[in-house]
This record gives C-alpha cells, sequence and structure tokens, in this order.
C-alpha cells in the first residue's frame, strides 16, 4: 500500500475514544488539586489583570459590566460559551475522522498537544478567572446558562482555576485551522473564524478570560501545530525507511 494509501485510511475508532477518556482523566486530576491552589490562583489572576492595565488591554471589567445588564444577551453568549466549545469542536473532529483521513491524524493530534501543554500550565501556574476577582459579575451563573459549570451538578467536575491558557479560544482557532484545510468555501471559512470571534468576545464579557488568556491560548495552539507537524515528519520518515527495508529484503 502507498504512503498516501496508509496517511488516508481511518484510524480505529476505540483509539480516538481512549485518547479522549485519558485526556479527561487527566483534567479531572488536576481539577482535584485545585481547592489547595486557590489563594495562589487569586493572586496569579489580579497579577495578569494588573498587567493588562498597564499595557491598557483590560477590556474585561467594562465588558463583563456591560453584558451584566443585559440578562437576555447575557443569556445567549453565556449558552455560547458553555456549549458551542465542545459541540463545535468535537463535531469537527469527529467529520474530519470520518470523511477527511488524510488530514485527519496532525489535526487530531495538534489539538491533543494543546491540551496537554494547558494542562502543564494549569498544573504548575494556576489562574483564576475574572469573574472571581472583586468587582466582576459571573454571568454564566447569573443567567442560568444551560450547561453552566459554575452552577448545579456539573460545577463539581469544572476546573475554575484553568483560565491561562484558554482553551476555550485554542479549540476555536483550532477549529479555523481545521476548516482552512478541509474547505476552500469561502463561506464555510467565515462561519469558523466568526466561531473564533464569538467565543473570544464571549470568555472576555462573561468574564471568564482575561485578554492575556487568549493570547497565551493562541500562542499555545501555534505550538502545538509545529510539534504536530514535526511528529507526523518523524513518522513518514520512519515509514520511507520502513519502506525501503522491504524492498532490499524482496
Amino acid at each position: 500500500m502507498s504512503e498516501l494509501g496508509v496517511a488516508a485510511r481511518r484510524s480505529r475508532w476505540w483509539v480516538e475514544a481512549l485518547t479522549i477518556v485519558w485526556l479527561c482523566w487527566l483534567y479531572d486530576a488536576i481539577t482535584n488539586l485545585a481547592p489547595l491552589r486557590l489563594h495562589a490562583a487569586l493572586a496569579h489572576a489580579q497579577g495578569v489583570l494588573d498587567v493588562e492595565r498597564a499595557l491598557h488591554i483590560d477590556p474585561e471589567l467594562s465588558l463583563d459590566r456591560w453584558l451584566a445588564g443585559h440578562h437576555t444577551l447575557g443569556l445567549v453568549i453565556s449558552d455560547y460559551y458553555d456549549n458551542a466549545h465542545f459541540v463545535v469542536t468535537l463535531g469537527l473532529l469527529g467529520w474530519l475522522w470520518w470523511r477527511r483521513a488524510d488530514i485527519y491524524r496532525p489535526l487530531r493530534n495538534s489539538l491533543v498537544v494543546v491540551n496537554l501543554l494547558a494542562f502543564i500550565v494549569f498544573w504548575r501556574f494556576p489562574v483564576a478567572p475574572p469573574r472571581m476577582l472583586p468587582g466582576f459579575t459571573d454571568v454564566v451563573a447569573t443567567t442560568h446558562a444551560i450547561g453552566s459549570w459554575h452552577t448545579g451538578a456539573l460545577a463539581s467536575h469544572a476546573n475554575e482555576l484553568a483560565a491561562m491558557p484558554s482553551l476555550h479560544i485554542a479549540w476555536a482557532a483550532w477549529c479555523v485551522l481545521a476548516v482552512w484545510k478541509a474547505t476552500t468555501r469561502a463561506w464555510v471559512r467565515a462561519l469558523a473564524a466568526a466561531h473564533a470571534c464569538a467565543t473570544g468576545l464571549a470568555v472576555i464579557a462573561t468574564g471568564n478570560h482575561f485578554v492575556l488568556d487568549l493570547v497565551a491560548g493562541l500562542g499555545a495552539l501555534a505550538v502545538s501545530v509545529v510539534l504536530a507537524q514535526r511528529m507526523e515528519a518523524a513518522w513518514a520518515q520512519r515509514a520511507r525507511l520502513r519502506g525501503r527495508g522491504a524492498t532490499a529484503r524482496a
């Protein structure tokens, strides 16, 4: 079989499922440390806000107060924040696995790596979201958004000290990258870009991320894409060497 045929072969579904389960297990293990790190996470959050104020890139409080005063809009944006993050990303990942096996693996690997990079930061440098600082409103909680991580049974499973880097913007930007590779249709690409922009606005206005969290999330994704490309190149090199070895033996 040619290298192209091997690359285009769809991976086994249970391997993909195990990868997701493993990432969830790692996230949960880090979440269990959160109660021990609240004081440090709040101090780090205040430090991030102080840096933003010094740089004059601190729209979080203004946007949060504005959105808190518009209940219906706050509910819509909060529901988008809560649900689009998972629905869009995992839906696109599943579609790529099913329909575009030729580009799936490096994209899947970059998504896995960006999560691993974020988990390391969550573990070593916990940062509380703006909504946990004085003066901010937890818009998602006050609007009682569907699927809220901040109220109800789901709250016990959410890591609330994982603001930096923002996986919300990292996943949304990953969706843009994946769509750009998967299609040349302008309207589909525009929807992907709109999703990323809406996600960025939502996470800041609801008080869940700082601007610098978004910058860190995009940086983490850029690093993960480079690492995934190098992994893919290394695997392709090994495949070529195995193919040459088999030819020589024949």
